[in-house]
């Protein structure tokens, strides 16, 4: 009985039919191979017009917030030239040197003696040319040379937000004009605005920063760090590598999966019913911002940790035991360090997600008016992406500056904390 015939060998009694060569030299051939190289073709071209696409937007991106914010860090001012000996200011010098050195300066009409000194050097009206915050400028002047009491001298002060604009050739008719005249005299300069960087929020356009947002961002991405980081990891390692596989493991898994994908604001709202309506916590605080974005960052955590652990091949695992590591020698000293580079990758997704949200701070109270940095984890504080919301809302032309610096100092800070976590993940990485 003959066998039953297997593909691709010869039954008995048959002789194989010889196959016969592919004739590369037709014409069907030539044109298929055309096609299929033209396709190669078209799929690299979409690629690479992907690629510069998305470079072009990233370009446009920077270069409109440069356009739109390189004005915020600069600032014009006007000399203002005051005989402080002349204005028979009542302090004294020891007055200066306590804490009470700023009330006593506004105690004594120091803000009224400005207005006259700048109505004196530019005519009627010209105290409108300063901003409401030029005395300040005066007064830490004279804070840091007492002897300015006793003589003349030229300081020179912020010039209103309208003239500021002015000065950059965007304002009104009569502004530029008297911007013109300014100029004509010499009495204008630009510099560099120091105080955008080291001040925190006003309502003068011509006076706000965003140190205080700056370091209220600091003190939330801290807290929000060291709380979602080794719980996220330790969660990751526990379920990947102890826990039984049932239906409750099965039921945690699909629940961190889901916590990924939830709406921030549905954080924020968790964080105000717990933090602060339960446990009591300070409101607009940074602990309490840290651990409302705690909450939202580490499903993203354990799920990129998950799978950086699921990734280290099993023969390392094997190779330990074999040379008679304990597991939990195994987990920490071979399979945690081969899975860092992917867990620490997860976390800057985490982390830059957690920097740029705004919802769920607005929730918990991040929105309110801070004057003053924040010195303390429990200080009422706010954060960049806040501080951009609420100055992209006021009506002063001058804020339209400041806002686009601020993304400008939001985006260096977002791209500083991104590259020092890369560091440390290439740092870490161990190759097999």
């Amino acid at each position: 009985m003959n066998s039953p015939l297997v593909p691709g060998v010869p039954a008995e009694g048959h002789d194989p039919e010889p196959r016969r060569p592919t004739d590369w030299t037709t014409q069907s051939v030539r044109r298929r191979t055309q096609r299929r190289y033209a396709a190669e073709r078209r799929f690299r071209l979409l690629g690479l017009a992907a690629v510069w696409l998305s470079a072009g937007f990233l370009a446009f991106l920077l270069l409109s917030m440069l356009a739109g914010g390189i004005g915020g860090f600069r600032q014009t001012r006007i000399a203002l030239p005051i005989d402080l000996a002349a204005a028979k200011l009542q302090v004294t010098p020891a007055q200066l040197r306590g804490r009470g050195a700023d009330l006593a300066l506004a105690g004594a009409g120091l803000e009224a003696a400005v207005d006259r000194a700048a109505t004196a050097a530019y005519g009627p009206a010209s105290a409108d040319y300063l901003s409401d915050g030029a005395w300040l400028v005066v007064r830490d002047a004279i804070k840091r040379d007492p002897t300015l009491l006793q003589r003349r001298t030229t300081v020179e002060v912020p010039v209103t937000s309208a003239l500021d604009i002015a000065a950059r050739h965007d304002g009104s008719a009569t502004d530029e004009a008297i911007v013109a005249r300014l100029n004509a005299r010499g009495a204008l300069s630009t510099g560099w605005n120091w105080g955008f960087l080291s001040s925190a929020d006003s309502n003068d356009p011509t006076r706000v920063g965003v140190w205080g947002a700056l370091k209220g961002s600091l003190l939330t991405m801290i807290v929000t760090l060291a709380l979602a980081f080794p719980i996220g990891v330790f969660a990751a390692l526990y379920l990947e590598e102890y826990a039984p596989r049932n239906r409750w493991t099965d039921l945690i898994e699909v629940s961190i999966n889901n916590l990924a994908a939830v709406p921030s604001i549905i954080f924020g709202l968790l964080g105000l019913a717990v933090f602060i309506n339960t446990l009591h916590l300070p409101r607009s605080a940074p602990i309490v911002g840290g651990l409302t974005l705690a909450l939202m960052t580490m499903p993203v955590i354990v799920i990129a940790g998950r799978n950086a652990i699921k990734a280290v091949p099993p023969s390392i695992r094997d190779a330990a035991l074999a040379v008679g590591a304990s597991p939990v020698q195994v987990v920490f000293d071979h399979v945690l360090p081969l899975a860092l580079p992917g867990i620490l990758t997860g976390t800057i997704i985490g982390m830059a997600r957690a920097l740029g949200e705004t919802a769920p701070l607005l929730m918990i109270g991040m929105r309110a008016f801070i004057a003053a940095p924040p010195s303390r984890l429990s200080d009422p504080a706010t954060v960049l992406p806040v501080q951009v919301f609420l100055w992209s809302d006021q009506v002063d032309r001058g804020f339209v500056e400041k806002t686009s610096a601020a993304i400008i100092v939001l985006l260096v800070f977002l791209l500083a904390m991104n590259g020092l976590a890369i560091y440390l993940r290439n740092r870490f990485e161990t190759r097999w």
